[in-house]
């Protein structure tokens, strides 16, 4: 009888721990992702609330959104109206990471995520069940949108369980709380700069504060650029918007700030307001100043450029010259250079504004950009590593360095000249010029060039002030070509960085195939030239400097700008209408889409809203539709059903060439949509 009561018990108890947890769920459609809601213990008297434990699994590389997912993200949802007994449901967010992925910066969660969960009863007397169905947006190159139905009983005397307390506990201690440490300073909005300026101070001074603010119905904020100054903090966020009369003015936003041993949330109106210049700009200037002056003052020892410089030296100091005589033409040179140098920077500025103009823009994250930075760098890499050379006739090289002049302007012409026999030798640092320069302000183009100027010139400048030094400069010799060699070297791991965001526009086979020229025609280079020793040296080389510069770069990626061209004339997606419009001898381009699809929102700023595709898709005999699948739409899903797919992007091409439709590739690439909409003629 005893043991009959004891198994009756634990199996009440048994029955007990189901009721107070959905168990994990899963959609066959996409098993990477589970979920489950838990209660945890009893309910809570003075509150009035029962805790539960909302628990999502995420599987490999698939990540989940926070209540704020960034630039292409959508919030997971639960719609609980259906509940029984049901008042409030609070939902708390754990800190999120950020994730940049083809450029487009989201935010949330990765691997296992638990989220707390408050849910207070309409009667606290009378039993509650709730019932509801969660919307939950998981991406990694492809998205999907899985609905889970959760129904929880809920038990007013459940059981403390100490592993679900445990980790309700532990996601707790991650949802910020409301700020006592952290106090809010000046926040202001600059709409002509598009910019928020959030002013924080603790006492406890900051470590390696992260800022967040939560998107408005009409703003997203972008990852922000923080300085900090003692207990002093400013965050400057650019704001992107749909609404061209976008107005933060007056505005309360929502705060989120992290450090160590600090997560707090806090809310303020920002005013409008004009932001100055950001405390870390003019630091950031002088680095790049520097860097400049640096590679400048390498210049001088390129086999080009030093052998030329020893030669006007021992004209100008080993002749019965006195000081003055030996100091005005040496300045006059390096006049002529900085010259030089702010005449490249005039001819980049003019290509930069001319480029605006033709649309083609200033932004590194430009496709097109990518790819005229990628072909310079290429050609200057593969003319270090000496598969071709470009030289001036050596006896004009030595006439330029060695003629006496007579008087001021022959000096001046001397120095520009010395600069036009640096520019085949220069690459590595009017390559990074050039890069830096475009995607830059004008002030930090002019100030690139000027550093250049100054680096190269300053060995003029020391031996005009100090003669005696020359017997402190380099002799040419054969180190010089190993120092060419190395500088090839970065700029072709800086060629192949440059390959790697351009792979979404040119295919994977495409670049993996100019990937593997750029490797290999470097190598036979250094073999020709020095034999099998060379070569084994040169591809250990390459692979540690790609491995260094490839992580800094992955760490460093921008995130992509907004195509400038106006949307597409996009019609709602018509299953039906396809088939018609295909009798009727049309083409027709479906795109299944999503807001929160971040790689939807690649495709469509790298491809779709970009020419060739762009003309292709206006034409008269394209039909355009679109499904949208922002929110959860049947259609839709049996639509991506009927065709074996089960996420997005997924677009597809039909014409009287192609009546069953031809399905394109996760990430689209210009070749393939134009060859596709070719062939459905």
């Amino acid at each position: 009888m005893y043991k009959f009561f004891s198994l009756c018990l634990l199996l009440l108890a048994t029955l007990s721990a189901q009721a107070a947890d959905t168990g994990w769920l899963q959609s066959p459609e996409h098993p990477p992702v589970q979920v489950r809601l838990v209660q945890n213990g009893p309910l809570d008297n003075s509150s009035g609330q029962y805790a539960a434990l909302l628990q999502v699994r995420l599987a490999d590389d698939w990540k989940t959104y926070w209540r704020s997912p960034g630039e292409g993200g959508i919030a997971p949802r639960l719609d609980w109206q259906s509940s029984d007994n049901i008042r409030a449901f609070d939902w708390r967010w754990p800190l999120p990471d950020r994730f940049h992925l083809l450029g487009i910066e989201t935010q949330g969660y990765q691997h296992d995520v638990n989220f707390p969960v408050y849910i207070t009863p309409e009667n606290p007397e009378t039993p509650a069940t709730f019932n509801a169905t969660l919307t939950l947006p998981s991406c990694t190159t492809i998205c999907v949108l899985t609905e889970y139905s959760l129904s929880l009983p809920l038990q007013a005397d459940l059981a403390l369980d100490e592993t679900v307390n445990h980790h309700f506990q532990q996601a707790l201690s991650q949802v910020p709380r409301p700020a006592t440490r952290v106090q809010a300073g000046d926040w202001q909005w600059d709409e002509a700069k598009e910019q928020v300026s959030i002013t924080l101070s603790n006492e406890a001074g900051w470590q390696d504060p992260q800022i967040f603010i939560d998107d408005t119905d009409t703003a997203v904020f972008s990852q922000p650029v923080i300085t900090t100054n003692g207990s002093h903090l400013e965050a400057r966020f650019t704001v992107s918007s749909w609404d061209p009369a976008l107005n933060l003015d007056g505005e309360a936003l929502i705060v989120t700030v992290a450090d160590e041993s600090l997560a707090e949330e806090l809310s303020e109106p920002v005013a409008q307001g004009t932001l100055a210049a950001t405390a870390s700009a003019q630091p950031g200037l002088l680095m790049v100043l520097g860097y400049a002056l640096l590679g400048g003052l390498i210049l001088n020892i390129m086999p080009c450029v030093l052998p030329v410089l020893g030669l006007k030296l021992n004209t100008l100091l080993l002749g019965e010259r006195s000081r003055a005589q030996v100091r005005r033409p040496l300045l006059l040179s390096a006049a002529g250079i900085m010259l030089s140098f702010w005449g490249l920077a005039a001819f980049m500025l003019a290509l930069t504004w001319s480029g605006a103009q033709l649309g083609w823009g200033i932004q590194f994250q430009q496709p097109g950009f990518i790819g005229f930075m990628l072909a310079i760098t290429a050609l200057f890499s593969l003319n270090l590593f000496g598969l071709f050379e470009i030289h001036l006739p050596s006896r004009l090289s030595t006439w330029l360095a060695t003629r006496p002049g007579g008087g001021n302007s022959s000096h001046l012409l001397q120095g520009m000249f010395a600069t036009l026999l640096a520019t085949p030798c220069s690459a590595p640092f009017l390559g990074t010029a050039v890069a830096a320069a475009l995607a830059s302000s004008p002030l930090v183009l002019i100030a690139i060039f000027t550093g250049l100027g100054l680096g190269m010139a300053l060995p003029w400048l020391l031996l005009a002030a100090f003669p005696g030094f020359v017997r402190f400069m380099p002799r040419p010799g054969p180190w010089m070509v190993k120092v060419k060699w190395l500088f090839g070297l970065m700029l072709l791991a800086t060629s192949l960085w440059l390959l790697s965001l351009l792979s979404a526009t040119l295919g994977s086979t495409l670049s993996l195939l100019l990937a593997t020229l750029l490797v290999i025609l470097p190598l036979w280079s250094l073999l020709r030239r020095h034999g099998m020793r060379a070569l084994v040296f040169g591809l250990a080389g390459i692979s540690l400097t790609g491995a260094v510069l490839g992580g800094v770069a992955l760490l460093t990626q921008e995130r992509w700008v907004t195509p400038a061209k106006p949307e597409l004339p996009w019609q709602p997606l018509d299953v039906a209408r396809i088939e018609q419009e295909v009798a009727a001898g049309n083409r027709v381009f479906v795109d299944i889409t999503a807001d929160w699809c971040i790689t939807c929102q690649a495709n469509k700023v790298g491809v779709i809203q970009r020419d060739p595709v762009y003309s292709v898709l206006e034409q008269d005999n394209v039909v355009l539709m679109q499904g949208d699948w922002t929110r959860p739409n049947a259609e839709i899903t049996d639509y991506l059903r009927a065709h074996g797919r089960a996420g997005i992007p997924f677009n597809q091409v039909f014409g009287p060439g192609l009546p069953s439709g031809r399905d394109l590739e996760v990430l689209l690439t210009s070749d393939r949509v134009i060859s596709a909409l070719e062939a459905a003629q």
